[in-house]
């Protein structure tokens, strides 16, 4: 039985795949660092991540793939489900193992490993989409508008292009509670002669953050004075517009997880009363 560990990284599977044709072998298992490994398997072979071997093979990729497939491998990967990582090594070492001239297994939704990667895409689609509906910002006294997130997928880099059209003419900063980063935006280039208007940024103690992680408001003393007056008249808003007669809580769960609540405005509160 052969086994590879690697790091859990896309550049660490890509260059498993590497290692695999390099090795002429075919493992059972790709497993992440600290997995348990199978009852008899034999010495795992531990894959030392290589940008170079990883780049080879996405070269490699770009050359039998369409530009639909490789970006549902890109997107696939940022669900950060680790039960994709074999079915995602077992559609790349397919893709290279097929012959030339047939049609490419990428649209083989017959093929358990094709439809394991293609839906893990369509569900990080799914919740992207999900995040452009239900973020909410607010306002900050220097101008800055705040937005926190904690999505099940990593989605930030897939709807920074959304938010960068829609609200070009004034700086926000988007976070993710649960990975620990966000990205910036200013209207001008960020950095003299740089041209970036997107940063992605970290904190070194999100301790001392001007605001609360937990349902991502800001800080009454940073909170711009028309904000809290602003969503005040969202909620009372929200509220005007419910029928009660039409209230169907099954289908407002559907369309809107109770897991999104804590950070919208119009919901902040009800999380015990619903």
């Amino acid at each position: 039985m052969i086994v590879y560990v690697f790091d859990n990284t896309l550049d660490g599977l890509l260059t498993a795949v590497f290692d695999s044709f390099f090795l002429h072998q075919q493992p059972e298992f790709l497993l992440a660092e600290g997995e348990q490994l199978p009852l008899f398997a034999d010495q795992p072979h531990v894959v030392a991540t290589d940008g170079e071997k990883a780049e080879r093979v996405w070269k490699g990729l770009e050359k039998r793939l369409s530009a639909a497939g490789l970006r549902m491998i890109a997107i696939s990967w940022l669900s950060e489900e680790r039960a994709l990582n074999q079915p995602l090594f077992n559609f790349i070492c397919k893709v290279f193992r097929q012959p030339a001239g047939v049609p490419s297994i990428e649209n083989n939704a017959s093929d358990a490993d094709v439809l394991a990667v293609r839906n893990t895409c369509r569900r990080v689609l799914h919740e992207q989409l999900r995040m452009k509906q239900f973020i909410r910002f607010q306002k900050a006294k220097d101008g800055t508008y705040l937005a926190v997130v904690s999505p099940d997928n990593d989605v930030l880099p897939l709807i920074t292009d959304h938010f960068q059209d829609r609200f070009n003419d004034q700086p926000w900063l988007i976070y993710d509670a649960k990975r620990h980063y966000g990205y910036y935006y200013s209207p001008s280039p960020i950095g003299e002669g740089s041209g970036y208007k997107v940063i992605r940024v970290t904190f070194e103690n999100e301790a001392a953050v001007p605001f609360d992680l937990s349902n991502g408001k800001l800080d009454a003393d940073i909170l711009s004075e028309n904000d809290k007056l602003f969503q005040d008249l969202w909620r009372t808003y929200f509220k005007a517009i419910c029928i009660k007669e039409r209230m169907n809580p099954r289908k407002q769960l559907s369309d809107m997880p109770r897991r999104y609540w804590k950070y919208m405005t119009e919901k902040n509160g009800q999380l015990s009363a619903d």
